[in-house]
């Protein structure tokens, strides 16, 4: 009943935040004047901002539980394994060889695989994945990547630098929506994936060695989720950018509401992500309008001090 009660509290939470993101903005829409014809292109770019949201919030946060969950390391999140570094990386680079904009999400994509492959190939050994090394292993391809990043746009001037800015902040700013359904059906079929291991993550949290008593392969389902995380979070990269702290305070803050079983952890935190990304992105367009604030900047904002007051009244997130 509680569970059920939750959902429907962070259901009408979402339908508030919805209506506020397609009313406000730039230029303010009357509720009642929404679907004008006048007002048709606004309110189709915002509602697509607002997929968009919702596709980020939901991917980025369950990707968070479930690497924070098989790596048992309460600060993992979706880009540890160097994808944020490696999609930034090929970004830099095809501005700076002058590839058209279309490319652009497909060059951050394959940059983001390019990082988890060598990240894994890294931490793994005699098949098995250690959970330090896969750590150490994406810290150090975060930071190689990243000074690469600062190099060829310290070469190559502001150009680079400006063009960098979308990728390196994030922005839900999406004009082609058939991108944005591909990204959608990999975000979802990801998060089912991870839900459908909802019941063998409750039991790695406890410990490997409790899982492995149990019958559990740890070592199967590390690899099957490290993969689906990862496709999860290049996939939307491509569309939005480098958008931090969704996927690692999100998740927290609802183990402290919803407790930590998964079957119930995994849906309550995907409502409560989106609600927090599309409050983001209305922050982000109205609080200095008509200049828009990258949200990467926003959700760190908030996302800092709630991670400090979590941390200071000794909570076990």
């Amino acid at each position: 009943m509680h569970f059920k009660r939750s959902l429907l509290i962070l259901f009408l939470l979402l339908c508030v935040a919805i209506i506020f993101a397609l009313i406000k903005g730039a230029v303010n829409i009357p509720l009642a004047n929404l679907l004008f014809k006048d007002n048709q292109v606004i309110f189709n770019l915002r509602l697509l901002r607002i997929a968009a949201a919702i596709l980020v919030g939901s991917g980025l946060s369950v990707s968070g539980i479930a690497l924070q969950s098989i790596l048992r390391n309460p600060l993992a999140e979706p880009y540890l394994l160097g994808t944020s570094s490696g999609a930034g990386l090929t970004a830099v680079i095809a501005v700076i060889l002058g590839v058209s904009r279309i490319y652009m999400p497909l060059a951050a994509f394959l940059g983001a695989i390019l990082s988890i492959l060598i990240v894994y190939s890294l931490a793994r050994g005699r098949g098995v994945i250690a959970d330090k090394s896969l750590i150490l292993s994406g810290v150090i391809i975060s930071v190689a990547f990243s000074s690469v990043i600062v190099f060829l746009v310290s070469l190559f001037g502001n150009q680079a630098m400006h063009e960098m800015n979308w990728w390196l902040w994030g922005s839900l700013q999406v004009y082609d929506y058939k991108l944005l359904l591909l990204v959608a059906l990999v975000v979802i079929l990801g998060i089912c994936v991870v839900y459908f291991f909802a019941q063998d993550l409750n039991a790695i949290s406890m410990g490997e060695e409790e899982a492995m008593h149990l019958g559990i392969d740890t070592q199967n389902i590390k690899k099957i989720l490290i993969l689906t995380t990862a496709l999860i979070t290049a996939s939307l990269i491509c569309i939005c950018g480098i958008i931090g702290f969704v996927g690692l305070i999100v998740p927290h803050m609802m183990r402290l509401v919803a407790g930590p079983n998964h079957k119930v952890l995994i849906p309550t935190t995907c409502l409560a992500a989106s609600v927090f990304m599309v409050f983001c992105d209305l922050l982000s367009r109205t609080l200095f309008s008509p200049v828009e604030i990258p949200i990467g900047v926003i959700t760190a904002i908030i996302g800092t001090p709630v991670f400090i007051i979590l941390l200071k009244k000794g909570k076990r997130i």
